[in-house]
């Protein structure tokens, strides 16, 4: 990331804002693409005049826009009490009626096979296998309908040969949320989980588990929904152990309240915020390689880190940057950091506001304020707080010699 000389932000970076601050609908002239495993443009200096960190021109499909299906020539399944439902052709399929130890799988091994699950009121509830479990797909979407539907596992998760299935939807390919009904999931495991992309345009998600909330293993692109998230691990996680360019989690619209026991928002690579509303309570609140934030407004409340920049990935400079925004960071006490990076943060724009007791900023490379308002603990500043040598602690977005203020 190159030292950011100017404040001036460049006419592709306001056209960038304009088209993400409205969320899903500005998506839809430029979703004629079909999502791809990864989005995240090529990493040069995400700074407000070189743009955004994720190219998201291809994140969102006119299909998955779309907040209804055409059930025109639909199959409709009933759920029973320990019957699976098994499909395999593309189509859609509504699902209906209440159950217990019921499986609705999907295995399209066609290679573009697109498999449109309509929950319309359906109830499953399940000792140890999802209620949802796609095998193979090239997409599946799973769209509710004006009403509310009710997903949940109590016992342990038994594993699919090799597969540890830890979900109650969980899907080995890219997996689309979207309508217009609410979703209730309770899990002893992870919520939602895509081991590959994540896509959520719509609808409403309701989510209590042990572990993860949503999980999309290549990326989490989200550009409406309203979500309650209560997560004993991360609300939204994003980690791809194989290829460093992927775990990335791009938002530019939803209503978030997460309340989490780790993270609220964690990517392996990238996490870019363009729109939204975010009440997070957690240990740490966003946590990525790179982080930056062109809009939205952010509340958080963090025993840890309010927003942190570790390395995770080669492939992103460790940085916070805050182009836009309304953002409200409250600390707890201890050894706390509202904004931490084992890098660099810049402030290009948007209104920070920091209480914390501690640390405001913790940064090891260069911490710049260049637009924008800042005001810690009730005060406007202008220049990010000095260094002080040696304040930072190794694993905690401070380093041995990093800066804390």
């Amino acid at each position: 990331m190159k030292k950011i000389l100017t404040v001036i932000i460049s006419a592709a970076m306001i056209l960038s804002l304009a088209l993400f601050a409205t969320g899903c609908s500005s998506m839809t002239a430029a979703s004629t693409q079909t999502q791809s495993g990864s989005a995240v443009a090529e990493t040069t200096a995400a700074s407000s005049v070189s743009g955004s960190l994720i190219d998201a021109s291809s994140l969102f499909t006119d299909r998955d826009l779309a907040q209804s299906a055409d059930t025109s020539d639909a199959v409709t399944y009933t759920v029973e009490d320990g019957q699976d439902i098994t499909i395999t052709e593309s189509g859609v399929y509504i699902i209906k009626g209440t159950a217990e130890n019921c499986t609705v799988t999907v295995n399209a091994q066609a290679d573009d096979a697109k498999v449109q699950l309509v929950l319309d009121g359906v109830s499953i509830t399940n000792t140890d296998s999802p209620a949802i479990y796609v095998v193979s797909a090239d997409k599946c979407f799973i769209t509710t309908t004006d009403s509310v539907s009710t997903l949940t596992v109590t016992g342990t998760f038994a594993a699919d040969g090799d597969t540890n299935i830890d979900a109650v939807i969980f899907s080995k390919d890219d997996l689309v949320l979207n309508g217009t009904g609410t979703l209730n999931i309770s899990s002893t495991g992870n919520g939602i989980t895509s081991k590959d992309d994540l896509t959520v345009t719509g609808g409403t998600y309701s989510i209590d588990c042990a572990k993860h909330a949503l999980e999309g293993k290549d990326s989490i692109a989200v550009c409406g929904g309203t979500f309650t998230l209560d997560a004993g691990k991360d609300g939204l996680h994003s980690e791809n152990s194989d290829d460093e360019t992927l775990g990335y989690i791009y938002i530019s619209g939803g209503t978030f309240d997460i309340t989490s026991d780790s993270d609220g928002i964690h990517a392996t690579t990238a996490a870019e915020i363009d729109g939204g509303t975010f009440t997070i309570s957690s240990a740490e609140g966003i946590e990525a390689t790179s982080i930056q934030i062109n809009g939205g407004t952010i509340s958080i409340s963090a025993s840890d880190d309010g927003i942190n920049a570790s390395a995770k990935s080669s492939a992103y400079e460790v940085a916070v940057e805050i182009n836009g925004g309304d953002i409200t960071i409250v600390m707890g006490s201890g050894d706390t950091d509202a904004v931490d990076a084992n890098g660099s943060i810049y402030v290009n724009g948007g209104t920070i506001n920091i209480t914390a007791p501690t640390s405001s900023f913790d940064y090891d490379t260069a911490g710049e304020i260049n637009g924008g308002t800042v005001i810690v603990n009730g005060e406007q500043i202008t220049e990010m707080p000095a260094q002080m040598m040696g304040g930072g602690q190794m694993g905690k977005g401070g380093m041995t010699g990093g800066k804390r203020a």
